[in-house]
């Protein structure tokens, strides 16, 4: 007979153990048993409620039951964004996400709205996202830092067509060739590409049932993957590039990497195309950017071709020994000269001699070989003229002068014997008139 007392009774206890039910483990993010058992509670509790609601009268009311949901709604949000924040590890991010949709869809099926779930679930993608990204660092650093940095060799068909199936790679002179032949770039092109392309399945596994529509999964996969070549990718290409020890033919194998990457660029739009089926004609499409990261880093190892080069020309330059009141000079040029010109010379048969590069002239590393080639003749003309005109160099005589005469020579006759093809006329001469005239 006391139906009121016991009501209020009722409702005041539940109200209770709901707050028991939606207190977390303080070790909830480290494993997935933990939110398990978190959300099995919460559905237990709602399932129970909903059971009375509808087997009992006025015992509870909808009213009540709704006001319940939504303070466990924010409850259970609030815990959520923070033990996830905890969360490093993409697979675990991931299969959290699959039990947040267990775990709004059941609540769903007894009614419970639960919109705000999946919008939380749009945040934990960012989250996603950025674990996926740090996973991938590590996953570039470790292909740059185990290739070889020279160009594939392929002994047979088989091993030709496992690469051209890994990176999409046409040339109908390379495959003219007799084996065995090389492919024009090394290892990492197509170990990046085929990691590119597994970081954009491993952001689509997010976006599965979380009733997004096409063109949403399409943006995101875009926006991440941009993330992943602009700022992963390039961090790691650059650190390569500026690393103390990397040599002259690492840096033109990087620069032929890069351009092959580059191109390859529209294919990963395809790729992207065919698994969201939004075509890259529609309105808001996010392009792929990230063809930038692969310039920059071509630009990048570029500058530091010419800055290495011109190191090196300064330390043979620290050997120059010049006696300027010699009374006769020497018979040839000074042996630091000849081997510094002997160094130049056997630097740009590395560039002429690239793989797949059949035309130097208009190929990319050709390009580079004449800039290189071009900035290291002026930057030996302008040393050497600095040498002759230094404030301590008082007085010179004439048989000094002649043995500066003999290695300006040398100079010039390495200028004309044309290191580098595809210089017009005398132009390479044209770098050291300067030094002659003076």
């Amino acid at each position: 007979g006391a139906r009121e007392t016991f009501e209020s009774y009722y409702r005041k206890q539940r109200r209770k153990q709901a707050r028991l039910v939606l207190q977390p483990p303080s070790n909830m993010h480290e494993t997935l048993d933990g939110y398990r058992k978190y959300f099995n509670q919460i559905v237990g509790f709602f399932v129970v409620e909903d059971h009375i609601l509808h087997t009992t009268q006025g015992l509870v009311n909808r009213a009540y039951i709704d006001e319940l949901w939504e303070m466990a709604l924010s409850k259970t949000i609030a815990a959520l964004r923070t033990h996830s924040s905890y969360c490093s590890d993409p697979s675990l991010v991931l299969d959290l996400k699959n039990l947040i949709v267990l775990f709004a869809d059941t609540l769903q099926g007894y009614g419970f709205p639960v919109n705000q779930l999946f919008d939380m679930l749009l945040e934990i993608q960012d989250q996603y996202s950025e674990t996926l990204l740090k996973k991938w660092a590590g996953v570039f650093r470790n292909i740059l830092d185990s290739d070889n940095y020279s160009p594939i060799p392929v002994s047979n068909e088989e091993v030709y067509k496992k690469i051209v199936g890994q990176f999409p790679f046409q040339d109908a002179e390379l495959e003219k060739q007799p084996f065995p032949k090389k492919f024009p770039f090394s290892e990492f092109v197509p170990k990046v590409y085929s990691q590119i392309k597994e970081f954009i399945y491993a952001c689509l596994k997010f976006s599965e049932d979380l009733h997004l529509s096409s063109t949403e999964v399409d943006d995101m996969i875009r926006k991440s993957t941009n993330l992943l070549l602009t700022r992963t990718l390039s961090n790691c290409l650059q650190n390569v590039i500026k690393r103390k020890n990397v040599g002259l033919t690492e840096l033109v194998q990087i620069i032929i990497n890069t351009t092959h990457l580059e191109k390859s660029c529209k294919f990963l739009e395809e790729f992207i195309t065919n698994i969201t089926n939004v075509l890259p004609e529609t309105v808001h499409t996010t392009k792929l950017y990230g063809t930038t990261t692969f310039k920059d880093a071509r630009h990048a190892a570029e500058e530091e071709i010419y800055t290495n080069l011109n190191q090196k020309i300064d330390q043979f330059l620290q050997l120059a020994d010049y006696d300027w009141m010699a009374l006769e000079p020497g018979s040839r040029a000074s042996d630091y000269l000849v081997d510094l010109i002997g160094f130049l010379r056997s630097t740009f048969a590395v560039f002429t001699h690239l793989p797949g590069e059949v035309d130097v002239h208009s190929t990319m590393s050709g390009k580079v070989a004449q800039t290189a080639c071009m900035s290291a003749c002026k930057h030996l003309s302008t040393s050497l003229l600095q040498l002759l005109l230094e404030a301590e160099v008082r007085q010179l005589t004439l048989g000094a002068l002649h043995q500066f005469n003999l290695d300006v020579e040398e100079c010039e006759q390495f200028a004309r014997s044309g290191p580098v093809p595809g210089f017009q006329g005398d132009t390479l001469q044209l770098a050291f008139i300067d030094l002659r005239q003076v």
